[in-house]
């Protein structure tokens, strides 16, 4: 099942005609308010009979994808003026701006055969009477929501001059029952909550999964022969291998960059440092040597740094130093607690859990310490885990009734929304957008 899904499918990607001029419509994402740009997405056309339902359902989920973002408006089809009927001539801009759309999106779907359709799709900037992006891409059918995922991608691409991170995947832990007998399982799904497969049996108790950072591998922590043990899992193949069993860790291990090393935290003899773990040789070295609580652990994406929280100072805060555990310096200055720190892919943020006055926030500094932004605020919130492209942040949220749900937040902070797992769900890791 998870092959079949996941893997099975080839995708072939293939460029029509991009704009031969640059784009007059952009959107500055480093904005700390952001006006979303009004965007005109109709139904694709279709030809053939097996084009339907995705000429509908691929516009709708990319609607969806840009619509979550925080930086689009998707305009509600019943204003639209125009009704399209081919793709091979311009829009009737006129139409398209009396409604007050600034980009519209125009594709079509044809049945290649009983299980092959070929997408294809046009965006426009409506003021600046041009095309902006094209592309044609095939593929089997039962791969068209990654179709619309990658579509999202170009559009998020084409009008921000960013990366897009539609099209990638979440591990996270699912929860049900009371809290003192939770039942905590590895669970994956889509970016927007789709396609949510449980990746091992409901009788293992589970906890932190981690992507590798650029294949489609997990590890996580298991308890299913009694002691923490670190597992590795492919998720093309469900194939999994033991990494080994480390005494004293209560997290999973982080990749480094180029997958070859883990950073993990040991408790060893009552205290707790950082440590490294070859996994080819094996071999596992100290980096810190506190007498303080050391943990949390999280490279900077050149694999030159790490970051990390420490109590040596009295109270948590976090920590920059070399790969080989040298010239540790500290970073955070302000009032209250802080923890969980991570990395941003793009390496000029890092994020955090804050704990003060009786909340629980997840913010940003730069890599120095400055710059430090609250983003989110609640009764606890904790283990923020960047986008692919570094410009949203997943977390967990704990009610005061104690069930955990996902959560996402811009770097702007007024962002903030819930996302939908089917249920509690705690620990989620983002991974690298799908090739």
């Amino acid at each position: 099942m998870i092959r079949t899904f996941l893997f099975a499918c080839i995708l072939a990607l293939s460029v029509a005609i991009n704009s031969s001029a640059s784009a007059q419509i952009s959107i500055d994402i480093t904005k700390s308010e952001i006006e979303p740009t009004r965007i005109a997405i109709p139904e694709f056309l279709r030809q053939g009979a097996g084009a339907s339902p995705y000429n509908k359902d691929i516009a709708d989920v990319i609607s969806a994808d840009l619509e979550r973002s925080g930086l689009f408006e998707p305009l509600n089809r019943s204003a639209f003026v125009e009704t399209q009927t081919s793709l091979d001539f311009e829009p009737v801009w006129q139409s398209w701006r009396v409604i007050d759309a600034e980009v519209l999106v125009s594709g079509r779907v044809v049945e290649q055969d009983a299980n092959t359709i070929t997408v294809e799709y046009r965006l426009w900037d409506v003021f600046g009477n041009r095309q902006l992006d094209a592309a044609r891409l095939r593929t089997p059918k039962e791969n068209w929501r990654r179709i619309a995922h990658k579509i999202s991608d170009r559009i998020y691409n084409a009008l921000t001059g960013e990366k897009g991170y539609f099209d990638s995947r979440i591990v996270y832990i699912s929860e049900d029952g009371p809290k003192t007998e939770r039942r905590k399982r590895l669970a994956i799904m889509d970016q927007d909550g789709a396609n949510q497969i449980y990746l091992v049996g409901g009788s293992d108790l589970v906890l932190t999964p981690r992507f590798h950072p650029n294949k489609q591998r997990i590890a996580f922590l298991s308890y299913e022969t009694g002691r923490p043990e670190v597992f590795l899992m492919d998720i093309a193949t469900g194939n999994r291998e033991r990494l080994g069993r480390f005494d004293g860790m209560t997290t999973s291990p982080q990749f480094s960059p180029d997958g070859k090393n883990l950073l993990m935290t040991r408790m060893v003899r009552g205290n707790s440092d950082v440590f490294s773990y070859n996994a080819a040789s094996g071999k596992l070295k100290a980096l810190t040597k506190s007498p303080g609580i050391d943990t949390s652990p999280s490279y900077s994406p050149d694999g030159r740094k790490i970051v990390f929280n420490s109590s040596r100072g009295g109270k948590p805060q976090i920590y920059v130093m070399n790969a080989d555990g040298s010239g540790v310096k500290r970073i955070s200055f302000g009032s209250g607690r802080y923890t969980a720190p991570s990395w941003s892919p793009r390496g000029d943020k890092i994020a955090f859990t804050k704990s003060e006055g009786g909340k629980f926030h997840i913010g940003v500094m730069d890599v120095d310490g400055s710059n430090e932004r609250l983003l989110t605020g609640s009764y606890l919130d904790e283990g923020p885990t960047w986008s692919p492209n570094g410009r949203v942040l997943l977390f967990t949220r704990e009610t005061r009734g104690g069930q955990p749900y996902v959560w996402s937040v811009d770097l702007t902070g007024r962002n903030l929304r819930k996302v939908e797992t089917g249920g509690s769900a705690s620990d989620p890791a983002w991974g690298p957008t799908l090739k």
